[in-house]
């Protein structure tokens, strides 16, 4: 149970207080363990593009990880089975919540408008954006 309270406060402290961006690398390592749910150092290895990294270097930033309260460990003997404490979910709000506040006044018509003038948008992918922001909650 009080494992459990730690990780939770962590998650918080990541989410609302000490919300740290993530490198490259760090960003490369969650995400295979968003998928996978939890992994070891030799199943992350396993899913890394070529020239794969050191053992070393991947348990490394996995420990950095848990430094920052994005990942906890299970003590699985003699290795460590590394899980998130932070949901990609989660860490993709705040991360495009400081792209808005920080880039677009926190408007999300200025994020839309940038997007649509700068990337080509189909008609299909309008109408698909259209139709789910008439489904969203407030609509």
């Amino acid at each position: 149970m009080k494992q459990k309270t730690i990780q939770k406060q962590r998650r918080l402290n990541v989410i609302y207080h000490d919300f740290k961006e993530l490198t490259r690398a760090e960003e490369e390592i969650m995400n295979i363990i968003w998928k996978s749910g939890g992994s070891f150092v030799y199943e992350i290895i396993e899913q890394m593009s070529e020239p794969k990294p050191a053992y070393t270097t991947v348990s490394t930033v996995c420990r950095t990880l848990v430094t920052k309260g994005f990942l906890n460990y299970q003590l699985m003997s003699p290795h460590h089975r590394y899980v998130p404490v932070v949901s990609k979910e989660d860490y993709t709000d705040r991360m495009l919540g400081n792209v808005m506040q920080n880039y677009f006044d926190n408007s999300f018509a200025q994020l839309v408008s940038f997007f649509s003038e700068k990337k080509k948008v189909s008609e299909e992918e309008r109408e698909e954006i259209i139709a789910l922001l008439k489904q969203s909650p407030g609509n």
